[in-house]
């Protein structure tokens, strides 16, 4: 085990879309776990969109100046509670550091299964998967034959809510993404029956194109012209479900979307937005529901995986501008060979 400990910290608020150097890599001693902790070595690390929300001064935001918070998985390397025994692999929240004091009311030991990698759980098993499928069956309500739109479909709530909308039987599944050459990868291996490249055209345009008979459900993970596009689209008795702002995020000038309030009175449609911190307990049921897909082979992982701690700012600023396929995920490098 190395003697010392890297952890990332912000250094400045950013304007826009941060930059390598809003963030410094800060060496220490490993720490010392006091008794009723433990201390774990992390192996995978989760950088997601709602991070770059938290670097803004916000409330509950990232601080200035100390170790950022995020999704891990780690490995425990010495224990002082017989809680949590030393060698067991656990999911827990301090993570943008290579080593992390934990309490067993922090950690959340993960179910092994055959087939299943540790990196599901930070992706289709993780928070991202659990967005998606809470985003479908208890936001959307997802009826069989039910037309889905969905914004950012190639990121990692998008592949898996296209997946997931599938095993559910939904009907003609629609998605956008940043480039032709995502939206051909959602044809072609996510399942999605048509995409387009948002920067192609008029969203509107673009979306009555893709699916000319209009949507039920919209999952909204960009807002803005997207959102606007969506409305319109929407048949009576249509859902929005919230998700994100990505379109927001390093555009604080953004102008909100535009488009015709009556449309919501008139076609009877449902906005709802949530925070899947609050539906935990749905955790169990996705698992149920996943892994004997996930086993079979019907539902396959998407995932952009980035080796090396030293490069987690690094996947982080890809991730915002779109470069990954899929939920993006840092891996040790001691991981880089192992089996999971």
């Amino acid at each position: 085990m190395n003697e010392t400990a890297l952890t990332v910290h912000q250094t400045a608020r950013p304007h826009g879309f941060p930059t390598a150097e809003h963030f410094a890599f800060v060496e220490s001693a490993l720490p010392e776990p006091p008794a009723g902790s433990a201390l774990v070595e992390n192996l995978y690390w989760s950088v997601d969109p709602y991070h770059r929300e938290m670097m803004d001064d916000v409330p509950d935001g990232f601080a200035l100046g100390a170790p950022l918070e995020g999704r891990a998985i780690g490995r425990i390397t010495a224990s002082r509670t017989p809680l949590l025994a030393e060698g067991e692999i656990v999911f827990h929240r301090r993570g943008w550091r290579t080593h992390a004091v934990v309490d067993p009311d922090e950690i959340r030991r993960l179910p092994r299964f055959d087939g299943v990698p540790l990196t599901a759980y930070l992706s289709i098993l993780g928070g991202t998967g659990l967005t998606a499928y809470v985003g479908l069956t208890r936001i959307a309500r997802l009826q069989e034959g039910e037309d889905l739109f969905v914004s950012a479909a190639a990121g990692g709530v998008g592949t898996a809510t296209g997946r997931f909308a599938r095993l559910l039987g939904a009907g003609r599944l629609v998605g956008s993404a940043g480039s032709a050459a995502k939206a051909d990868h959602l044809t072609r291996e996510v399942g999605y029956d048509a995409a387009f490249d948002y920067h192609a055209g008029p969203p509107a345009e673009l979306l009555r194109k893709a699916a000319p008979d209009g949507i039920d459900v919209f999952v909204d993970n960009v807002g803005g012209l997207q959102l606007a596009a969506a409305i319109g689209e929407l048949r009576e008795f249509g859902r929005v479900v919230r998700v994100g702002t990505i379109s927001q995020y390093n555009d604080p000038d953004a102008s909100p979307p535009h488009f015709d309030y009556a449309d919501i009175v008139e076609k009877s449609l449902r906005m709802e937005g949530f925070l899947v911190s609050n539906y935990r307990d749905v955790q169990d049921e996705l698992y149920d529901f996943a892994i004997p897909h996930l086993q079979s082979g019907r539902l396959a992982l998407d995932e952009t995986v980035v080796d090396g701690f030293e490069h987690i700012v690094d996947a982080f600023l890809l991730m915002l501008r779109g470069g990954n396929t899929g939920k993006i995920i840092v891996r040790d490098r001691t991981e880089v060979s192992s089996v999971g």
